[in-house]
């Protein structure tokens, strides 16, 4: 499955590698690459294709099963599930939301990491996401 390959694991980053699965298959869910019905590649597939350990691969699709990004169906495999929109965030949402933002670059800042850095880290993942 070609958009199998869209997916980047950094085995020695700092997030765990079945959690850059988790972010990189939802973002081709939220991007609209991947469609509710859309089946994904086995664990054992998957695994290879990343040459990463198949219960790294189960651990990440049992994350999103527990999420409601895909349903893990008995001889059918893993399908990608149908998501309603989420509603439109009011004004404390975006509060809330705006100042978890600010906490996370706080963060990143007194690690050492640059504001041009996060800036294209988020560029990215907003590019990603659709």
């Amino acid at each position: 499955m070609s958009y199998a390959m869209e997916i980047r694991v950094a085995p020695d980053g700092p997030v765990p590698v079945y959690r850059q699965i988790v972010d990189g298959l939802r973002a081709l869910c939220v991007s609209g690459k991947l469609e509710p019905g859309m089946k994904l590649p086995s664990v054992r597939e998957l695994a290879e294709s990343l040459g990463i350990h198949h219960n790294t691969v189960a651990h990440a699709y049992r994350v999103l099963a527990k999420d409601g990004w895909v349903q893990i169906a008995d001889r059918r495999g893993v399908l990608v599930d149908y998501r309603e929109r989420p509603p439109t965030p009011d004004d404390d949402a975006h509060r809330q939301e705006g100042k978890r933002l600010r906490h996370l670059v706080a963060e990143l800042r007194g690690k050492g990491f640059s504001g041009r850095w996060i800036v294209t880290e988020v560029a990215t993942a907003l590019d990603q996401n659709g």
